[in-house]
């Protein structure tokens, strides 16, 4: 396994690759905030995205 950091870049390249666009990627953090708060916030901080854009994307 390798030991390579995740990032949002790659996330995001990871989601496109499966077909997901802009509108069900803003569905998917939605779902993940309604249900999961915590968790997406722990997400976002895995990805290494600063405290603004964790901010913007969680008020989506």
């Amino acid at each position: 396994m390798s030991n390579e950091v995740m990032n949002k870049e790659k996330w995001v390249l990871l989601f496109k690759e499966i077909g997901l666009n802009e509108a069900t990627m803003t569905q998917w953090h939605q779902a993940f905030e309604a249900r999961y708060p915590e968790g997406h916030q722990s997400f976002l901080e895995w990805l290494n995205i600063g405290e603004s854009e964790i901010r913007r994307i969680r008020a989506l």
